[in-house]
């Protein structure tokens, strides 16, 4: 499917202050896949579909997850987290979309995991700062995207993220610890 199909199916799973969202994170998400030399039109696709199951039915999702013998992790923490994994799962199934990059970069856009392709990193990050996101620290992270290394943006991004769960006292899904220590130790800030 096309991008102006692909938004006509968005709009009507999603209010419109969520799919003014979807364009928001869809844009960012091309001038970032731009900037660090991926691949546009994947980042338009994934970033066009990430919210696709934002608003499904907690049932339905739970039982998908339990039925496709997804990560029954996904289970024991908020379901606004299930919405991720299922977005992949019908980007795949009712859009065909059948690329694992662009898959993965919808199933982890919400919690990031360790060993994420730049697609997925340019996805979650677009997610974070797409210009009409309102909320304390999102300037420095729009300030920090516009360096140069990827995966420093992504730390920022990843350590935001961590940090307002810990200081919400909810707790931190373990892919997103996975992530923040991975990216530090390819960094080579871990002391000994």
């Amino acid at each position: 499917m096309e991008r102006d199909e692909l938004l006509l199916a968005m709009k009507d799973r999603m209010p419109e202050k969520r799919y003014i969202h979807t364009i928001g994170v869809t844009e960012t998400a091309i001038t970032l896949a731009e900037r660090f030399g991926n691949d546009p039109k994947k980042a338009e696709t994934a970033a066009i579909l990430h919210d696709s199951c934002k608003y499904a039915d907690r049932d339905w999702m739970k039982s998908k997850i339990i039925d496709k013998e997804m990560d029954p992790t996904l289970l024991k923490y908020h379901h606004e987290l299930w919405h991720a994994p299922m977005g992949a799962y019908v980007a795949k199934k009712e859009f065909n979309i059948e690329d694992q990059d662009i898959l993965n970069a919808i199933s982890y856009h919400t919690t990031g995991r360790k060993g994420m392709s730049d697609l997925e990193k340019i996805v979650y990050i677009a997610d974070m700062i797409e210009p009409n996101r309102r909320y304390p620290g999102v300037e420095d992270l729009r300030a920090a995207a516009k360096g140069d290394d990827l995966n420093e943006v992504m730390i920022a991004c990843i350590r935001h993220s961590i940090m307002f769960l810990i200081n919400k006292n909810q707790p931190v899904y373990p892919d997103s610890f996975k992530c923040y220590n991975d990216l530090m130790l390819k960094r080579g800030q871990v002391k000994e």
